[in-house]
């Protein structure tokens, strides 16, 4: 039973420091790329410790289990686990743990869906609000341009995607400015920002009363925008991509002594402005490294007396 505890103990430490650590900490802001790696090891770190831990109990609990988790390992290699000492506490946490996991596919499931209806939405909407001439043919893969006195733009994830732009956003941005703008969106679909946005929203609706989900959910909403930021000022500048952004939401109220919900805009201008210097790429390499050991560290736990019964 003790491989099992040490993945809970393991698992409940970087559900409770991690966010602790990266709120404290204010180099995401110098590199939201490395900041996303980061959460997405310390995320897969949580749900690794708690899938190898039920796997254990389960194998512990059932006969039935037992067998396709250890395969065709050597007998020597079954005993060093000690499965049979582990108790009727063994069937409990790993029906306890099962229903998460469950569960945590049940809140995937469902945000796909729900992600796959808000974009059909979006389509009859646009299709509503900018109709197809006659002998106009399918716009996937086109530029769409929508009718709105409202600056903005937005991408249509499908199987081919269709960049929106209003009217209003294309008075107000010229030139450079306006091709900072499709260069953000471009760095947003490229690295297919909308999975890491779905998966962290789906753990944060499934377990609301687990703090490093809704932290995850919050950090990679902001971190995403600046990553996007950083696509486009590579290519065109930081001024430019800020001149945007101010262009795009000065009449939103984000500007003012009391922002509404895109409060996080006149941070990412101001991040665009006065950049803090970046890691060195060695340092990048370190931090990246000592990302992939929260993962790393589960399975070095669960495979060691194994490992140490064939030595």
């Amino acid at each position: 039973m003790m491989v099992p505890l040490a993945l809970m103990i393991l698992g409940v430490l970087a559900a409770a420091t991690a966010p602790r650590l990266m709120a404290r900490s204010d180099w995401p802001d110098r590199e939201p790329v490395l900041a996303l790696w980061v959460w997405q090891c310390v995320v897969a770190g949580v749900l690794l410790c708690c899938a190898l831990a039920m796997a254990l109990t389960a194998a512990a609990a059932w006969e039935q289990v037992r067998s396709p988790v250890f395969g065709l390992a050597p007998r020597v290699v079954v005993e060093a686990y000690a499965l049979n000492s582990y108790g009727p506490w063994a069937g409990v946490l790993a029906a306890l743990l099962a229903g998460g996991g469950a569960w945590t596919a049940f809140a995937l499931t469902r945000e796909v869906g729900a992600a796959r209806a808000r974009r059909r939405q979006r389509r009859v909407d646009l299709l509503r609000r900018s109709p197809l001439l006659p002998g106009e043919g399918p716009r996937d893969g086109r530029l769409v341009v929508l009718e709105d006195g409202r600056p903005g733009a937005w991408w249509l994830h499908h199987s081919s995607p269709q960049l929106v732009i209003t009217t209003s956003a294309l008075q107000r941005l010229k030139g450079r400015q306006l091709d900072a703008l499709i260069a953000h969106e471009q760095g947003h679909v490229r690295a297919r920002h909308d999975v890491l946005l779905h998966c962290a929203s789906a753990l944060a609706a499934g377990f609301p009363q687990i703090p490093v989900f809704a932290a995850f959910r919050d950090q990679v909403h902001r971190l995403v925008e600046m990553a996007a930021d950083d696509v486009a000022s590579r290519r065109f500048g930081r001024v430019t991509i800020a001149l945007a952004l101010v262009q795009l939401n000065e009449d939103r109220g984000v500007f003012g002594p009391c922002p509404d919900q895109h409060a996080q805009v006149p941070q990412r201008v101001d991040r665009l402005l006065a950049p803090a210097p970046r890691f060195t790429p060695a340092r990048r390499l370190r931090m990246t490294a000592c990302a992939l050991l929260v993962p790393a560290i589960p399975l070095l736990v669960t495979f060691m007396p194994g490992l140490s019964a064939l030595t």
